[in-house]
């Protein structure tokens, strides 16, 4: 069986967000085995798994993708929409627009130090969309 579902994520500007939570609250009754698909429909942003403990993970993220990949550069022709676009582009390519997560005994089967990331990188705030596919 599959149920699918789009919802709207509140806006947020350039950064990485945990989402978890406002995932399992737009997930019905979860079936007792099977797999949860994560789809955002930008190519600006992408979801990530990390750890949720520890702040310092989010900034460490931050500070690596801008050294990665900077704003502000002659490298990149494509600035239509601004000195983060291109780079927020390649961003979401190394990240990734799909997360697959097992669904065991009714609940997402993730680590105890596992959430579920927005990540966001373009500097104004945008309100995302998120695919979500439950396959049991």
């Amino acid at each position: 069986m599959i149920q699918q579902k789009e919802i709207t994520l509140p806006a947020f500007g350039r950064g990485f967000y945990l989402i978890t939570s406002e995932i399992e609250k737009n997930l019905n009754d979860l079936p007792e085995q099977g797999v949860l698909n994560l789809f955002i429909k930008h190519t600006s942003a992408a979801l990530s798994i990390n750890e949720n403990a520890d702040p310092s993970v989010i900034d460490d993220f931050e500070s690596f993708m801008e050294r990665l990949v900077p704003e502000d550069t002659s490298l990149f022709s494509h600035t239509m929409e601004g000195s983060d676009d291109m780079p927020a582009h390649i961003k979401s390519s190394l990240f990734g627009t799909t997360l697959n997560i097992p669904i065991t005994n009714h609940r997402l089967n993730m680590g105890t130090w596992q959430g579920i990331y927005l990540c966001e990188f373009r500097n104004i705030k945008h309100r995302r969309k998120l695919v979500l596919t439950i396959y049991s």
